[in-house]
C-alpha cells in the first residue's frame, strides 16, 4: 500500500514537471518571434536611418551647388573657397580605375583558385591551402595600403621609371589581391554545390577533367561565380585605406594607371580628418559622394541579385 502511494506520488510529480516544462516552452515559443522581430526591425530602422542622412544632407549639398555642375563639370576642386569646383567624374574615374586595375587580377587569379580547390585538389590539400587563402580577408586594410605604398610601388617602379610614389597601378593590384579569397571562396562554394552525378555522368561519356570542368560545373555554377564577381567589384568600389594611402590625392580626370589620383572614398576620409568645417560646403559634399558610392554599390548589389536569379539552375 505503502508502495503504491509513493508511486502516485512520483507520477502526479512527474504530470506537474512536464505541466511546468510544457508552460516554459510556450513562453518561449511566444517570445522568440518577438524577439527576432526587433533584432530584424533594428537592422531595418538602422538602413532607413542611414539613407535618410544621407538623402537629406546631399539636398543641403544640393541647394548650394548646382546638380548639372556636380554632374557634368570635369574637375573636383572644393577647398578653393572663391573658384569651387565640384565635378563628380573625376572621383569617380579614379574610383573606377582602381576597380578595373582590381578586376583584372582578382578574377582570373580568383576563379583559378576556386577551380583548383573544387576540382582538382585532394581533401587534404583543399583543408590546407583554402584556410590560408582566406587569411587574406583577415589582414586589415591599412596593411595593405602599407604594403602597396612601401613594397608593391618600389617594385613597380623598377619596371615603370616614370611611374609616381602615389599611382592608381599599386593601389589597383593591391586591391585585386584583397577581393582574391571572396571571389574565391564563394565561386568554389558555387562549384562545389554541383552535384557529383554530373561530373560522373560527363567523365562516363568520355570527357576529360578539364572539359568536366569547363563545359559543365562552371556553366552549372555561373550564377554563384558571376555574383562573386559582382560582390568583389562592389567591394573594390568601396575600398577606403588602400587607395587613400597609396592612390594620392589628386582628383582627376584620367584613365592613365601611373597617375595619382583620388577616389571617392579617400576624399571621404581627407574630408572627414578634419579639412573642412562643420555646416560649410565642402563638409556637404562627403555626402554627395557618399550617395554617389552608395547607389553605386545599391546597382550592383541589385545587379547580383538579378543575375542568380537569371541564371540559377535547379537540379
Amino acid at each position: 500500500m505503502a508502495l503504491t502511494n509513493q508511486q502516485n506520488i512520483s507520477v502526479r510529480e512527474l504530470i506537474r514537471e512536464k505541466k511546468s516544462k510544457k508552460s516554459t516552452n510556450q513562453i518561449v515559443e511566444k517570445m522568440v518571434p518577438g524577439i527576432l522581430f526587433i533584432l530584424a526591425l533594428i537592422s531595418i530602422l538602422t538602413t532607413i536611418g542611414i539613407v535618410l542622412t544621407l538623402i537629406f544632407e546631399t539636398v543641403t549639398f544640393f541647394s548650394r551647388v548646382s546638380v548639372v555642375e556636380f554632374l557634368t563639370a570635369k574637375e573636383w576642386y572644393p577647398f578653393f573657397e572663391e573658384s569651387a569646383t565640384y565635378g563628380i567624374g573625376a572621383l569617380v574615374s579614379g574610383t573606377l580605375l582602381i576597380t578595373v586595375i582590381a578586376i583584372i587580377v582578382a578574377v582570373p587569379i580568383g576563379l583559378a583558385a576556386a577551380i583548383f580547390l573544387s576540382e582538382y585538389a585532394s581533401d587534404r590539400t583543399r583543408r590546407i591551402i583554402k584556410p590560408i587563402l582566406e587569411v587574406l580577408a583577415g589582414i586589415p586594410t591599412i596593411v595593405y595600403g602599407f604594403f602597396a605604398l612601401t613594397f608593391v610601388t618600389p617594385l613597380l617602379q623598377k619596371m615603370v621609371p616614370d611611374l609616381g610614389l602615389f599611382n592608381a597601378l599599386s593601389p589597383g593590384i593591391v586591391v585585386g589581391i584583397m577581393i582574391i579569397p571572396m571571389i574565391a571562396s564563394l565561386s568554389e562554394d558555387a562549384m562545389s554545390s554541383v552535384p557529383n552525378s554530373m561530373r560522373e555522368g560527363a567523365l562516363a561519356l568520355g570527357s576529360t577533367k578539364f572539359e568536366v570542368t569547363m563545359k559543365v560545373i562552371v556553366p552549372a555554377a555561373m550564377s554563384g561565380i558571376v555574383a562573386s564577381f559582382v560582390l568583389g567589384i562592389s567591394r573594390a568600389i568601396g575600398e577606403t585605406m588602400i587607395v587613400s594611402l597609396a592612390g594620392g590625392a589628386t582628383p582627376k580626370l584620367t584613365f592613365d594607371p601611373t597617375e595619382s589620383i583620388q577616389t571617392m572614398t579617400a576624399y571621404i576620409v581627407q574630408v572627414s580628418g578634419g579639412d573642412a568645417g562643420f555646416g560649410t560646403t565642402v563638409y556637404y559634399s562627403i555626402y554627395a559622394v557618399g550617395m554617389t558610392l552608395f547607389l553605386f554599390t545599391l546597382i550592383l548589389n541589385l545587379l547580383a541579385q538579378y543575375i542568380s536569379r537569371r541564371f540559377r539552375e535547379e537540379y
